[in-house]
């Protein structure tokens, strides 16, 4: 059976999504770092935990270790708790879809670290998704995609993550496009709407990044 996998991280609780919005018997849990409390405080049932857990207390770090199997490593390493936590649950052959919250806010280093990870795993052909409480954030190889309108999620944005981005066409939208070619820099598709329920979005080359956002 395939499943989603959600990976909190441990950015500020203010930007976290309401994660009891997306329980579902079908969605494994993974904690990375001061993000194990926030799944627990849920009352989700933790599958596995990542980190070095150096910003939680030894107290905490001991009730992590009851509640699942905990994979710890040090401080200095060459690959951030989350990069190691999104490669083992890629290596997982039940994946579906992945979430990834806890990883906005706070430190800008971390923010983009976190958005070069999806970069780095669009080749796996597996839908990984960044959520905060404002933002949905996912990348997408050439194609053509539907998209659903969601009234929560008013705003919609692509915008270029490789240098090119060739024959972008927005059907659908408040503010259409048809063949554009779009530059890394450019701001021509940001806070786009909908103007129907169902929007479709192609493109033939490049690396797209398509943001949902709410007030």
């Amino acid at each position: 059976m395939k499943r989603k996998y959600a990976l909190v991280a441990g950015g500020p609780k203010g930007e976290l999504a309401d994660l009891k919005a997306y329980k579902d018997e079908n969605v494994r849990w993974i904690g990375i770092d001061r993000g194990v409390l926030f799944i627990l405080e849920a009352g989700f049932t933790l599958h596995h935990a990542f980190g070095d857990f150096d910003s939680v207390t030894m107290e905490e770090k001991e009730k992590i270790e009851r509640e699942t199997t905990v994979s710890i490593y040090p401080a200095e390493k060459d690959a951030t708790d989350t990069e190691i936590a999104l490669n083992w649950v890629l290596e997982q052959t039940d994946v579906e879809e992945i979430y990834l919250f806890g990883a906005t806010g706070g430190r800008l280093d971390h923010f983009f670290a976190n958005v070069q990870l999806l970069i780095n795993s669009i080749e796996k052909g597996i839908k990984i998704t960044i959520i905060d409480s404002q933002n949905q954030i996912t990348l997408f190889k050439p194609g053509t995609y539907k998209v659903v309108e969601q009234r929560e999620w008013k705003y919609i944005s692509f915008v270029p993550i490789s240098e090119d981005v060739y024959d972008l066409t927005l059907t659908g939208f408040k503010y259409p496009l048809a063949n554009e070619h779009i530059k890394i820099g450019s701001t021509l598709c940001i806070s786009n709407e909908f103007a129907q329920d169902e929007c479709t979005f192609s493109f033939t080359e490049g690396i797209l990044m398509m943001i949902r956002s709410k007030d």
